[in-house]
C-alpha cells in the first residue's frame, strides 16, 4: 500500500439531495460525496467505506442525512480513500 500524502476531516453538506426525486435521494448523497472528495482532495479516484454507505442508506433510499462527517485520506499514488469518522 503506498503512503498518506494528507488526511483531512471533512463535514460534507448533504441537503442537495433533496433535490433528487424522493426514491433517488441516497444514491444522489452518494454521489455528492464523491464529487466533494474528488473536489476537495483533488483526485478522481475516490473509494468509499461499507460504513459511508450504511450511514447514508440507514434511513432508507427517501431520507439521507443532512450532513456527514468523513475522514478522508489521499495515498501518493493519488487515490482517495474514505471512512466514517468517530463521532
Amino acid at each position: 500500500m503506498a503512503d498518506i500524502e494528507n488526511e483531512q476531516i471533512y463535514i460534507i453538506p448533504l441537503r442537495d439531495a433533496k433535490r433528487a426525486p424522493r426514491w433517488k435521494r441516497s444514491n444522489t448523497a452518494i454521489k455528492d460525496i464523491r464529487k466533494f472528495l474528488s473536489k476537495h482532495m483533488k483526485s478522481s479516484d475516490v473509494k468509499l467505506d461499507r460504513s459511508i454507505n450504511e450511514k447514508v442508506w440507514d434511513r432508507g433510499a427517501e431520507n439521507p442525512p443532512s450532513r456527514i462527517r468523513v475522514r478522508a485520506m489521499k495515498f501518493d499514488d493519488g487515490q482517495v480513500q474514505a471512512e466514517l469518522a468517530e463521532e
